[in-house]
């Protein structure tokens, strides 16, 4: 009988043993998993930050070029708009510069590219640059009372200051 109980205790031992070691293995397991499944959370946060970090830098750069691209050409809206504006005998002529004009101002609209507000309007340093201030009682103070050339932006970016004249 003594042999069958020390049969049954150290079968008793060996279950708890291999319990214990099955525990610990579990454990470890639990362990690395989590650890890697932090790591797997981290690092999909880390590529989504940079998915929307990649995409504000195109797009920044996109609105960057396009307002190089646009300077460069509004000289050449200055000119179409004087033209259109210039008297003339011959209608057909007027007729042409002033439907060239159209396209030209429907395709920058079309871009995004938008008018700065100046005559009746507060002067604004971030859209506006004063060339002249003049007294006008029948103007408020700092409101436009002219403008000398046209400003332009794109979204929120101003690629071109208007030339204004500011009373008071």
């Amino acid at each position: 009988m003594e042999e069958n109980k020390e049969k049954d205790v150290s079968q008793d031992v060996e279950a708890t043993v291999d319990n214990t070691s099955e525990t610990g293995k579990k454990e470890e397991v639990k362990q690395e998993l989590e650890e890697i499944t932090d790591r797997y959370k981290r690092l999909m946060a880390e590529f989504d930050n940079y998915k929307k970090r990649s995409a504000k830098e195109r797009e920044g750069l996109y609105n960057s070029l396009m307002a190089d691209i646009i300077t460069s050409l509004l000289p050449t809206l200055d000119n179409l708009e004087k033209a259109a504006n210039a008297k003339t005998e011959d209608e057909n002529y007027k007729q042409g510069v002033e439907l060239v004009l159209k396209q030209f101002t429907d395709t920058l609209n079309a871009l995004g590219v938008k008018e700065i507000e100046t005559v009746g309007t507060t002067f604004n340093p971030e859209f506006h640059e004063a060339v002249s201030s003049v007294q006008d009682d029948e103007l408020g103070e700092k409101e436009i009372k002219e403008e000398f050339r046209k400003g332009y932006k794109i979204g929120d970016k101003v690629i071109r200051h208007s030339m204004v004249v500011v009373a008071n």
